[in-house]
């Protein structure tokens, strides 16, 4: 049986199986890409890069409505978010059409002694490969594909086995907007098979957004090859609440932040820490707020929370919560699970011991702390193998920075949730990966910074 199905988590349904690629066809796949690379990254100005990317961008907003269908089926996105995130892929590769001329700018370099002059020439490396998850299967895509196509890069793309559908509309579209044959190539390939495309001395690197098993693995081939590798892997971000001077508005934000994409957010807020004095009401205002959020059909117009990804995740989900309450956790919320539809859960007294205290809770489940100080708080925060992004909460803008500053991750939003951005740079430290995506760091993690001296 294929492993590229999808399958609607919200009825079960097998909706359409797609064949996994033969040895023989990816090995095509991988000279269309080199052969392509030639002709796209020397005959081919930034410019008219940016022009092909700026039409794909505009065919992700033309075709909003059949996108954000297909994801709805394959893992459950609600569909107002399934639209926002079509429509923010089409931001992603506006920006980099927008920009693509001064970011891949030279840069010159002021010397220290000597005469003459120097600078740095950006080029692309070749053949990439892109390994994208299954919660985001657009976006994930453009900020991988955007800015490596503009630099001069071709793409080999590997998506996830329930996203087989998607993967087939981001190419189509590629072809639509007039991309050379081997600019942009999916694979419906086995694991074993990436492996080989990994070792490939045509594959000049490889980017994976995935689990830490799969970063682990991936990069473990690309270091035997001496290939680059970008990871951006699993979060178990906080929201520290330190003051407001609106509970209310505080709470609305910490609720939106747990339960974007289902749940299903590497980084979503998944652990809230409180200062004493607001614990209590915050608590309280909390879980009343998540309670009332109900598990839905994800194609009504007004759904909030849908279903999880697949049987497998939910089960994964429930294993985890009931291991935390067996080891000690207090479950204040949560209900019944129906099928692969999760309600909203709220532990509270995880302590060190406790195996939740350390992982990552993919779905709508939010662990909430007590912190006697900003110093506890903060310690809170960065007792974690993760470090992908973080939340601030604070009315004071000294300690705003003073934490921020503190606090071991990739990034730190402050009084705000949902804000990433195109031009803002994605990614973590620790186990959550290396590398970054998007903006002006985007686009400098494939690119060959050539020194050029000038006697």
């Amino acid at each position: 049986m294929s492993q590229y199905a999808v399958v609607n988590p919200a009825t079960g349904e097998t909706v359409e199986t797609y064949p996994t690629i033969t040895d023989i066809e990816l090995d095509r796949a991988a000279a269309s890409a080199d052969d392509a690379h030639r002709h796209w990254s020397r005959s081919t100005s930034v410019e008219e890069r940016a022009a092909l990317i700026r039409r794909v961008g505009e065919l992700h907003v033309e075709r909003r409505d059949q996108l954000a269908d297909i994801i709805v089926r394959e893992m459950g996105k609600t569909r107002d978010q399934a639209l926002g995130e079509v429509d923010f892929s089409g931001d992603i590769y506006a920006y980099y059409a927008d920009n693509s001329v001064q970011l891949m700018k030279d840069e010159p370099i002021e010397l220290l002694g000597g005469e003459g002059s120097a600078l740095i020439r950006r080029s692309s490396l070749g053949v990439l490969l892109g390994i994208m998850p299954w919660n985001f299967p657009y976006y994930q895509v453009a900020r991988f594909a955007g800015p490596n196509l503009v630099i001069g890069n071709t793409i080999l793309l590997k998506h996830a086995g329930q996203c087989p559908e998607s993967a087939a509309a981001i190419e189509q579209i590629f072809r639509d907007a007039g991309f050379p044959t081997g600019a942009y190539v999916n694979i419906y390939a086995t694991n074993e098979q990436i492996a080989t495309v990994i070792a490939d001395p045509r594959v000049q690197g490889v980017s994976l957004t995935g689990s830490e098993r799969a970063g682990a693995a991936v990069a473990e081939v690309a270091g035997r090859h001496l290939k680059k590798v970008v990871l951006e892997l699993g979060g178990s971000d906080p929201f520290v609440l330190l003051s407001t001077d609106d509970l209310d508005a505080t709470v609305q934000a910490a609720v939106d932040a747990r339960l974007d994409n289902n749940g299903q957010s590497c980084n979503a807020a998944k652990r809230f820490i409180v200062i004493a004095e607001l614990y209590e009401p915050f608590l309280e205002k909390f879980t009343k707020a998540l309670g009332a959020v109900v598990p839905g059909d994800p194609t009504a117009p007004d759904a909030v929370l849908g279903p999880l990804s697949s049987a497998s995740a939910a089960d994964r989900l429930q294993e985890q919560v009931d291991r935390a309450v067996a080891q000690g956790a207090k479950r204040i919320l949560g209900g019944e699970r129906n099928g692969t539809f999760f309600p909203a859960t709220v532990l509270t007294e995880v302590e060190p011991g406790n195996d939740a205290h350390h992982e990552e809770f993919f779905g709508p489940v939010a662990m909430v702390y007590r912190a006697a100080s900003e110093q506890e708080a903060v310690a809170l925060a960065n007792d974690t193998p993760f470090g992908l992004g973080s939340y601030v909460f604070t009315t004071d803008p000294e300690q705003a920075l003073r934490v921020a500053d503190g606090i071991d991750a990739g990034m730190v939003f402050v009084n705000v949730v949902l804000a990433d951005g195109a031009e803002l740079p994605f990614g973590g430290v620790k186990r959550s990966g290396s590398g970054r995506e998007l903006g002006r760091f985007g686009v400098d993690e494939f690119v060959n910074k050539k020194l050029i001296r000038i006697g």
